[in-house]
């Protein structure tokens, strides 16, 4: 990659208008990349956009296929004005970038909760200081952009880097949750697939990814699936499923649609999901955050909160820093859900502690700090 890179530099010139946007977490442009992209393209056409997006496999064939793509991003990293990531990122730490370059960190969550890159060495979650010296992970950012002033030194710590670089902007795929017209869209889009959960009461189960990166067994559901249909079924509700882009779903999730369980990973986003859902359940997904911008209840269901503080940690204390009640069982579940235990004000709290703008203008903001005149 360094070769690669280096020979790239001394035939090839930066592009001082191209805009390169990078990701390994899926096939297609999504979530914050996405919408920065959408406001360049619509607002500053003198900008060319490129892209650098392939999920990565696992297999043999994968790695040998993601090696071919780092030879491309090596490319585009020599070309670049902008390059644009949204995750961990290696070709960007094999190198030293050019002078006329910036490597910019649009990371996917918004606030801060599980403990990643710097802050996890010395974990079974994290790299190894062995690893580090070979691989500088999460270096050469010129710019971050993150949710709230409140969580800028932990991604300080995180990417060890200066926390004068990181700039509380605001998250852009959270912009949607402030567009009614787009919730009314979206609606529409679920209803014309599922007519049927046009009276329903929809919870959406979004929970987080266990083992390491994109390493992943099959995952299924650890609730009693049968008890809850029983139960809520007849209430209302129905129980809509979206996983992490790294998960692969377990059996008693494979092709299940209808009655109450929905699995719908790939008809809908899970921004578009968290906007038209009545009521979200997660463990450590962060995607709680976004969600709290809507001020709806949240439920939190997981049994192994210890274990996770050992293999990967937390920056806040968990039980104290949730807005919602901590179930770890399905009775406790149904109960909270039935009985509407939820403080929605706890949920507003955390919400502005969290986001310090609320107007749906963080990718405007970024973009304009990026190349605004």
């Amino acid at each position: 990659m360094k070769t690669i890179y280096a020979t790239m530099r001394l035939f090839l010139k930066v592009d001082p208008q191209k805009i390169t946007f990078a990701s390994y977490r899926s096939e297609k442009l999504s979530g914050n990349l996405y919408f920065v992209w959408k406001e360049v393209s619509e607002n500053y056409p003198e900008y060319s956009c490129h892209f650098a997006i392939k999920k990565f496999h696992s297999s043999f064939w994968g790695k040998l296929d993601y090696v071919m793509h780092m030879m491309k991003s090596s490319y585009h990293l020599a070309t670049s004005r902008y390059f644009i990531i949204d995750d961990f990122y290696l070709p960007v730490y094999m190198i030293k970038p050019r002078k006329n370059t910036d490597i910019i960190q649009l990371w996917h969550a918004a606030g801060a909760l599980k403990k990643f890159g710097y802050s996890t060495v010395g974990k079974s979650f994290g790299p190894s200081r062995e690893y580090l010296k070979h691989v500088k992970i999460h270096s050469n950012y010129s710019k971050v952009f993150v949710s709230s002033s409140e969580v800028i030194p932990y991604y300080a710590e995180a990417f060890n880097m200066p926390s004068e670089r990181i700039f509380a902007s605001g998250v852009p795929r959270t912009d949607i949750m402030f567009s009614s017209e787009f919730e009314s869209e979206t609606k529409s889009k679920l209803y014309e697939k599922f007519p049927e959960l046009r009276k329903k009461k929809m919870i959406l189960y979004a929970p987080t990814y266990r083992g390491k990166s994109h390493y992943q067994e099959e995952y299924s559901i650890p609730m009693d699936l049968e008890r809850m249909e029983a139960d809520l079924l007849e209430e209302g509700y129905v129980l809509v499923v979206h996983l992490h882009p790294y998960m692969k779903a377990g059996k008693n999730l494979n092709g299940k649609n209808g009655s109450f369980l929905y699995n719908v990973q790939k008809e809908f986003n899970i921004q578009e999901l968290l906007l038209i859902s009545d009521m979200l359940i997660t463990d450590f997904s962060t995607v709680f955050f976004d969600y709290s911008l809507l001020k709806r209840p949240i439920i939190f269901f997981a049994d192994d909160v210890d274990e996770y503080v050992k293999d990967r940690d937390f920056y806040y204390d968990y039980h104290q820093l949730i807005p919602g009640p901590l179930c770890t069982n399905t009775t406790q579940l149904i109960e909270t859900i039935k009985n509407s235990a939820f403080d929605l004000e706890r949920v507003n709290d955390f919400k502005n502690r969290f986001f310090d703008y609320q107007d749906g203008k963080a990718t405007e903001r970024i973009v304009q700090k990026l190349v605004g005149k």
